[in-house]
């Protein structure tokens, strides 16, 4: 289990690198010079943009640090994490919430293989974030987005409205499972 900081490290990392991404952070912005910044005097501008230049750069530097360890994993723009331990649906949802994150939900085979190379290195299945809904055979991601990709192993879903989540196995393919078992958890943000 990650110490509680390494998470705040995680969640912070992950922010950055969204925000980054999407170029959508309040005040971050792609680190803005003097333009970015304006009513602020140009003393307080450019000390505001050396320290969201360090910061962005220590983040990085942790990241690859807790990449190197085996910590998370990058992939696209997630980042993937497991604190190893085996949770229920709920209880998982709940961990990978407090640290700003969610469960895991690939979107594509390389997110897949990142998902599954972490239930490989615990050796156990881990709940992923697809939930089946309430009109039998639909699945959604947990936010309520239909399902864009998926890896369902040979004769699944088989449920019938019974297996209402979604575990993966450690080949990486899928099967739907009563949400009340406890599985890998492994958050991404």
């Amino acid at each position: 289990m990650l110490p509680y900081s390494s998470y705040i490290l995680i969640a912070l990392a992950a922010l950055l690198v969204t925000c980054q991404a999407a170029s959508k952070c309040p005040g971050i912005s792609g680190l803005p010079g003097r333009d970015g910044l304006k009513g602020l005097p140009d003393s307080l501008a450019s000390k505001r943009h050396d320290a969201l230049a360090n910061l962005k750069h220590r983040l990085f530097q942790l990241e690859a640090v807790l990449s190197l360890n085996g910590k998370i994993r990058k992939v696209g723009e997630k980042i993937l994490a497991s604190n190893g331990k085996k949770a229920d649906f709920a209880s998982a949802l709940q961990s990978c919430e407090e640290v700003g994150g969610t469960l895991a939900a690939p979107k594509n085979e390389e997110e897949n293989k990142a998902v599954m190379d972490i239930v490989k290195e615990h050796n156990q299945y881990a709940y992923l974030g697809i939930r089946k809904g309430e009109t039998s055979g639909q699945v959604k991601y947990i936010n309520g987005m239909p399902l864009s990709y998926s890896n369902w192993h040979q004769r699944e879903p088989n449920g019938n409205g019974k297996e209402k989540c979604v575990e993966m196995y450690p080949d990486g393919t899928w099967n739907d499972k009563k949400c009340n078992m406890y599985r890998l958890t492994i958050c991404e943000f």
